[in-house]
């Protein structure tokens, strides 16, 4: 299967997320980096967005997920993250970083990085 991939880069999200009591009083800025795997020959074809990954809409998403629900870690947002984004979007696979600038006075950012894949996320069937 070919997997194109659609991207953001630095989408700044600013958020209350920390396991102190002090990160738990003020949101602060994270950075975001996502590869979004996808066959974008649907969209090329057509040229409308219904039939494309709408990296605005994507961008939208993680905005309010990061704003409706307070996260101690951040590999907690990342998986939160990833599978809302592909409860919601056509996309085969997902590279994501999250930033935590200032976290750590001597680094300019540290964070985690996923990689995930939609199959990570099948649903099997229910027992009866």
């Amino acid at each position: 299967m070919l997997i194109d991939t659609i991207f953001i880069t630095q989408l700044q999200v600013d958020t209350i997320i920390g396991i102190h009591a002090w990160e738990q009083q003020a949101p602060r800025p994270l950075l975001l980096d996502l590869e979004l795997g996808t066959d974008i020959r649907p969209a090329a074809a057509s040229d409308h967005i219904r039939d494309a990954v709408d990296y605005k809409a994507v961008a939208d998403a993680i905005i309010a997920l990061s704003q409706k629900r307070q996260f101690k870690l951040l590999e907690t947002l990342a998986e939160a993250t990833a599978q809302l984004l592909f409860e919601r979007f056509q996309i085969q696979t997902l590279r994501l970083t999250i930033g935590k600038p200032g976290a750590v006075s001597e680094a300019k950012t540290v964070g985690v990085r996923i990689e995930r894949r939609r199959e990570d996320y099948a649903v099997c069937g229910s027992r009866s």
